[in-house]
């Protein structure tokens, strides 16, 4: 019995274990989360994203995820979002990708569409929606034609041709992806943007095929996974991230989640990352380190599917935690990534682990 418990322990997870998922090894479980940079012209990558992701990638990180990137012009939430809606974009990123492989980390790319939060200023310059017809604004597009706040103009509610156009912004921009060397898609599903809004009953109040039920509701997130896999090779995985609940009554729930990650599951999706919120600008949300783990918990055991935790995890003895203690399957990092984009390296002196330091940087090792 005593050798059957050391052995388990043994076997354990913990933040710096590798983690296989389809043909990919990753080296570690933790992730560089997509955080918005704000910083393209007409989508391009510029050499700030070089800079700003392949750091985190000398910094350790297992698997480096791109900004939100989206997948049309008009999926963009502001005009200074990545882009990957046409061929010439796809350079750039190449480079990026080629580089965070070449320093023993994995690129991913996030694929967005905003929805009804399009057409914004750039937080610094305030953050509020830009009306349609003004310059660097556009009309945005809707379930319903629902404005995400009072004071902002409000969506064209998309038809038939353009629900249909929006899954084959996704399947060319997977395809681009792939072009451009990415070996992991995550296909944003949350925060209030567009297929968040489809799902959540307080954005969705068609009465077509597409809202209503449950069922409805999840369509279009089913039907890009499923456009997006005939490009995208069954060997790379692909994740989704999802907003857990709405935080406000009679929206999304938990337990949605937990339903919608066992369809995911088998339709081919490989992780699901369990972040909430964003599409009720009231929403009351009780911020504190680790607040969504429970999501990536309560997924993880009711869907059996790999999970991601995010939000508020910023000590590596917190991050080890959630591993160790099955809660998630990997740890996403953004704003301890901002402050830190060596996090991983000191996370391993702090718990103990080793880990390959830069040539250019294993004077200054710990």
């Amino acid at each position: 019995m005593l050798l059957v418990i050391f052995a388990q322990k043994q076997t354990m997870a913990h933040l710096f274990s590798p983690l296989k998922i389809k043909s990919i090894e990753f080296k570690n479980r933790i992730i560089v989360s997509p955080m918005c940079e704000y910083s393209s012209e007409d989508g391009f990558a510029s050499d700030w994203h070089l800079v700003h992701l392949g750091s985190r990638a000398v910094g350790g990180a297992a698997l480096v995820i791109t900004e939100a990137t989206a997948v049309s012009a008009e999926g963009r939430i502001s005009y200074g979002d990545l882009g990957i809606w046409k061929d010439e974009h796809i350079e750039k990123l190449k480079q990026i990708t080629d580089f965070i492989h070449h320093h023993g980390s994995v690129a991913g790319i996030q694929l967005a569409h905003a929805g009804r939060k399009a057409s914004h200023e750039v937080p610094w310059k305030g953050n509020a929606q830009i009306p349609s017809d003004q310059e660097n604004g556009w009309k945005s597009l809707a379930p319903s034609a629902l404005p995400f706040t009072e004071k902002e103009e409000a969506p064209l509610e998309l038809d038939k041709q353009g629900i249909e156009k929006v899954k084959a912004d996704f399947k060319a921009a997977a395809n681009r992806a792939l072009k451009a060397g990415f070996k992991v898609i995550e296909l944003h599903g949350a925060h209030g943007y567009l297929i968040h809004e489809f799902y959540s009953p307080l954005s969705n109040h068609r009465t077509d095929e597409y809202g209503g039920s449950f069922e409805n509701r999840i369509r279009l997130l089913l039907e890009v996974t499923e456009s997006v896999k005939e490009v995208w090779p069954d060997e790379y995985p692909l994740f989704v991230r999802i907003s857990s609940t709405d935080w406000t009554e009679g929206g999304w729930t938990a337990d949605d989640s937990s339903a919608l990650a066992k369809i995911l599951k088998d339709k081919g999706i490989d992780l699901v990352d369990c972040s909430s919120g964003g599409n009720v600008a009231a929403a009351k949300i009780p911020l504190k380190p680790g607040y969504q783990v429970e999501f990536a918990e309560k997924v993880r055991k009711e869907a059996g599917i790999l999970t991601g935790a995010v939000g508020l995890i910023t000590e590596p003895e917190q991050a080890d935690e959630i591993i160790k203690s099955g809660q998630a399957d990997v740890v996403l990092l953004a704003r301890e990534f901002l402050r830190d984009p060596y996090f991983p390296l000191r996370a391993a002196h702090q718990l103990g682990q080793e880990v390959k330091w830069p040539s250019q940087y294993e004077r200054a090792k710990w």
